[in-house]
């Protein structure tokens, strides 16, 4: 739990910066622009049974971050990149977050990877209770994680065995939660 609160205080942290002509992050836009890659990726994923993805699900937990309405705040800064390997821990703690090469302003729901790819369920409510996330920035932070995980697996599934790894543990997470 003192990890979620860490990553709450490191995003939260994030999103007080203002700064003038900020840049849009490299994953700061609307899920709709991940539809496309995000449905190819789920019928690359169809024929690779050995995988095991329960596809209609995906498609399913996919449709419903569709529906979740855009963020239509004021954009605020994203590390755009919070997946396990930039995130640098001591005894269960975040001690330093590196790759900064994504961050930008942009949807509040692209630093919410962790909730998925490192926090038990547990852990995933105190991460969304210490950032006070609405249901549709939630959603649409579960899909944009999804996504992320169903193009990585077909992607990496022969050549990099810990990414890999971590998106099968993703695509479980969200699936276990729809």
């Amino acid at each position: 739990m003192l990890l979620a609160g860490d990553l709450a205080g490191f995003v939260a942290a994030m999103r007080s910066i203002t700064l003038p002509e900020a840049p849009e992050a490299y994953r700061g836009g609307p899920i709709a622009s991940l539809d496309a890659s995000t449905r190819a990726a789920i019928e690359e994923l169809r024929g690779i049974p050995q995988e095991g993805v329960d596809c209609d699900a995906a498609t399913a937990a996919w449709e419903d971050a569709l529906r979740a309405p855009d963020w239509d705040g004021p954009p605020v800064w994203l590390h755009a990149d919070l997946m396990p390997g930039n995130l640098l821990m001591d005894r269960g703690r975040l001690t330093s977050v590196i790759d900064f090469g994504c961050m930008g302003v942009g949807d509040p729901a692209c630093d919410l990877f962790p909730a998925w790819n490192l926090l038990p369920a547990g852990a995933r409510e105190v991460f969304r209770e210490a950032l006070g996330v609405d249901d549709a920035t939630w959603n649409r932070g579960r899909g944009r994680t999804l996504s992320q995980a169903l193009i990585a697996l077909p992607y990496y599934r022969r050549t990099n065995p810990a990414m890999a790894h971590t998106a099968r543990h993703v695509i479980r997470a969200v699936l276990g939660e729809s």
